[in-house]
């Protein structure tokens, strides 16, 4: 599984978690169970190899970190959506952004770039190419306003 693929998941994870209320690590683990992941392998081909080692490492910290700072990180995105309420924005590309913000924060090892960049695929993917426009813009405007010691 690469590293895309585990942000996709984690994506998955995360915007399962805004509707179950569930603690990130039950969600992690109920969602990752061998039978459970096999069923939906039939549905999306994310789902077609089970994260391991650093890929799963990464799914656990990220899912936790966005959980837990979801209302920190609601506010940045309600900063740069100038003229948009954050309640307009769907629960999907909210949870992208969330998680570009998180990994831009908190992943040494994604730059900048790489996290507003996936978050504007995973928009398009999912939601359309209007929504990767509107992520790239609250992106871009979030990353511009970054200290060059914040820059990866």
């Amino acid at each position: 599984m690469t590293r895309g693929d585990a942000r996709e998941l984690a994506v998955h994870l995360i915007y399962s978690q805004t509707f179950t209320g569930d603690e990130p690590e039950q969600v992690v683990a109920t969602r990752l169970q061998k039978e459970y992941y096999e069923k939906l392998a039939a549905e999306n081909e994310i789902y077609s190899e089970r994260p391991r080692g650093a890929q799963r490492a990464y799914i656990d910290a990220v899912v936790a970190g966005v959980t837990n700072r979801m209302d920190e990180l609601n506010e940045l995105i309600q900063q740069y959506s100038i003229s948009w309420d954050i309640s307009r924005i769907s629960r999907l590309a909210r949870t992208i952004m969330q998680l570009a913000i998180y990994e831009i924060q908190n992943i040494a090892d994604v730059p900048t770039g790489v996290a507003v960049s996936e978050a504007v695929r995973l928009a398009k993917k999912y939601d359309g190419s209007d929504t990767g426009a509107f992520v790239n813009g609250i992106l871009g405007a979030y990353a511009r306003s970054l200290t060059p010691e914040e820059v990866k």
